[in-house]
């Protein structure tokens, strides 16, 4: 399937990684509609600061609602899923909302998208419900390990998901991005906020614990991932990593992030960054072998590329003023 002129909803458009599907999809010639979530201040979130703004249908409503996700995958070809609260220490204090959202609201798209006989669903998954790897490269075999409520709620819609694969023929692919970073990030993720701290002139980098590992990936070629997964009728039916295939410790992250900014700051850890021991996630290496098998994808950022992308649109004032560095946001 190519996505061009195909039409397209995009829930979850208006945070982070939405955002930059919705400029990718727009780029592949598709018609887009981009959900935001309802709130009564009229903000698309990142939706607004997009240059493809004009060329997209915003619409604003809650996936909770299965009423309304009936109403706006009518007419739909495609549905990219990403609506999702992704916030692990908020999960600590609120899982209930997670259930709400994360697992009602893939119930309500799938639901939705059989009656109304969409042609694809690609739902967002995470590499956090793998948890601590038992084994590396982590391959889409790895077993599952809920670790905080927010990973066992995106277990719990993957497999909600899954289940409308087999019960109802949902032409549905299963996307499970491992640390996608970049522009637009929301500042409780550690690159942001080593970058907000040091480009606000802080002399001490507030972190939790810097020893886990992580494969970053950088947001384009995340995006790059969600179309080529929806392009491939191969991958109807299948869970499938996306991952740049590399390991760095947080600490490493930090210091690279120092050389590309010429920063000497110093490092503290802040209590309240971190999570309760058996809930920590200490290595994430993706094995992105399968993608590349059935797609033909590969990264094409390095870490240092896409860091300073990053780097330089967070040192952008205008978009720096709109992070609270000072604010520690779980």
């Amino acid at each position: 399937m190519q996505l061009e002129n195909k039409k397209i909803l995009i829930t979850g458009a208006d945070g982070f990684i939405g955002s930059h599907l919705t400029e990718t999809l727009v780029k592949k010639n598709a018609k887009v509609k981009a959900l935001s979530q309802y709130n009564s201040f009229n903000n698309w979130g990142w939706l607004e600061k997009i240059d493809c703004s004009e060329d997209i249908e915003v619409l604003s409503g809650d996936v909770r609602d299965l009423h309304y996700c009936k109403t706006i995958t009518k007419n739909i070809d495609v549905v990219f899923h990403l609506a999702a609260l992704i916030a692990i220490p908020y999960s600590y204090v609120a899982p209930e909302s997670y259930v709400d959202t994360n697992i009602k609201g893939t119930l309500n798209i799938c639901q939705a998208a059989v009656d109304n006989g969409c042609e694809r669903v690609i739902h967002t998954s995470t590499s956090e419900v793998y948890g601590t790897a038992q084994y590396v490269p982590i391959d889409e075999k790895h077993p599952i390990q809920p670790q905080s409520p927010y990973s066992a709620s995106k277990i719990g819609a993957d497999a909600m998901a899954m289940s409308f694969y087999n019960t109802f023929d949902l032409p549905l692919t299963i996307a499970r991005p491992f640390n996608t970073y970049g522009p637009r990030q929301s500042a409780r993720a550690v690159i942001p906020t080593i970058i907000t701290q040091i480009a606000n002139k802080r002399k001490e980098i507030k972190l939790g614990d810097v020893s886990p590992t992580r494969d970053f990936n950088y947001v384009k070629d995340t995006c790059r991932g969600f179309v080529e997964l929806a392009e491939s009728d191969n991958t109807i039916g299948e869970i499938v990593n996306i991952g740049s295939g590399t390991e760095i410790s947080i600490h490493d992250t930090l210091l690279m992030i120092k050389r590309l900014m010429n920063s000497d700051v110093a490092f503290i850890t802040e209590e309240q960054r971190l999570r309760p021991e058996k809930s920590e996630v200490f290595r994430l290496f993706c094995d992105n072998r399968k993608i590349n098998h059935i797609t033909g994808y590969e990264p094409e950022y390095s870490l240092e590329e896409g860091l300073k992308e990053t780097i330089e649109w967070f040192c952008n004032q205008g978009n720096l003023s709109k992070y609270k560095d000072g604010i520690y946001n779980s």
